[in-house]
């Protein structure tokens, strides 16, 4: 599968912040468990950058992306560490085009209509919607689906349990990335890795039913 097949199959991409390097391979081994073989490390601690190495080279398996890159030089020790792709908060022409000349997979944060269209016109067709609750969640896909519809989006911001399923269902909805609690710097106990597992096995399964009823109301058209 190339990476956008990936994330589609995945559906939910953790979020982790890590503060000690050594952790890192501990937690990716608990999502991969758990179903969900995919973590994004954000870049918001000095150990990220080792972080994405280690996973990258110990747990090959699990698809690394590299998060909260604000300009080219993270992008370049991100990808130079074995991050699958870059992903940002925001929309910085510079690294998307830094991406682009580099072919790696980038996915910027865009909140308006604004934002989508500047990325359209880079060339992206795949970005992320962030926060996507802060702008209106659900109702904003639907609205940005009718002008966009060759826009594919992976909301962030406020993704949950009791709301991924509704996100999922939506036609412009590629995947999502969320905050799973317990993964979020700190020091991973065992009895923390396995809560992480058991919310990784959680969602995983959410993304299984949905792609199930999906396929189901293909099926039907």
């Amino acid at each position: 599968m190339n990476f956008r097949e990936t994330l589609k199959s995945i559906g939910i991409i953790p979020v982790i912040q890590i503060n000690d390097a050594e952790k890192a391979v501990p937690l990716a081994l608990a999502l991969k468990k758990g179903g969900l073989p995919a973590a994004e490390v954000i870049f918001r601690t000095d150990a990220a950058e080792e972080a994405i190495r280690r996973i990258k080279i110990e747990v090959p398996d699990v698809c690394v992306c590299a998060g909260t890159v604000l300009n080219v030089k993270t992008a370049e020790r991100a990808v130079k560490a074995g991050a699958s792709a870059i992903i940002s908060p925001g929309t910085n022409p510079e690294v998307v085009h830094w991406c682009i000349a580099h072919r790696v997979p980038v996915i910027p944060g865009c909140a308006t209509p604004t934002e989508v269209e500047a990325c359209m016109r880079m060339g992206l067709d795949f970005v992320k919607l962030f926060p996507a609750e802060v702008v209106g969640g659900v109702k904003m896909l639907k609205a940005l689906g009718g002008p966009y519809g060759n826009m594919k989006f992976m909301p962030t911001g406020g993704i949950s349990a009791q709301n991924a399923a509704e996100y999922l269902a939506l036609p412009n909805v590629l995947c999502l990335r969320r905050q799973l609690d317990g993964a979020w710097g700190g020091s991973w106990t065992p009895e923390i890795l396995t809560s992480i597992e058991a919310l990784a096995r959680e969602a995983a399964q959410i993304c299984k039913e949905m792609i199930l009823q999906n396929e189901n109301r293909t099926k039907r058209i």
